[in-house]
């Protein structure tokens, strides 16, 4: 698929699809569970190549297969750890604008 086709079936801008092949913006899960649905791949083939983790630490390495892991849930529980897992990005990302804008004042 190209990059357009991707990001229309997830009804993004194809702009900020690029980003996210790129590695130039970091996508919440749900977004990354959407372009692996769009690819007819699971979230953890997405991860699967061994080329794109060959270099990557431990803690990393782990991570993947805790992500192929997560895979093999029903549904509504990949979405309940992602909801997690957004809602904590959100809380980091609050803190963190709220942390430079007192640095600013």
């Amino acid at each position: 698929m190209t990059q357009k086709e991707v990001a229309l079936s997830v009804n993004m801008d194809q702009s900020q699809y690029s980003k996210i092949e790129k590695g130039k913006t970091d996508p919440s899960t749900s977004t990354l569970q959407k372009i692996a649905q769009a690819l007819d791949i699971t979230l953890a083939e997405m991860f699967a190549s061994d080329d794109l983790f060959k270099d990557e630490n431990s803690y990393d390495k782990s991570l993947m297969e805790k992500l192929r892991l997560i895979d093999m849930l029903d549904d509504e529980e990949k979405k309940s750890i992602f909801n997690i897992v957004d809602g904590l990005v959100a809380k980091k990302k609050l803190k963190d604008t709220l942390q430079n804008a007192l640095k600013s004042a």
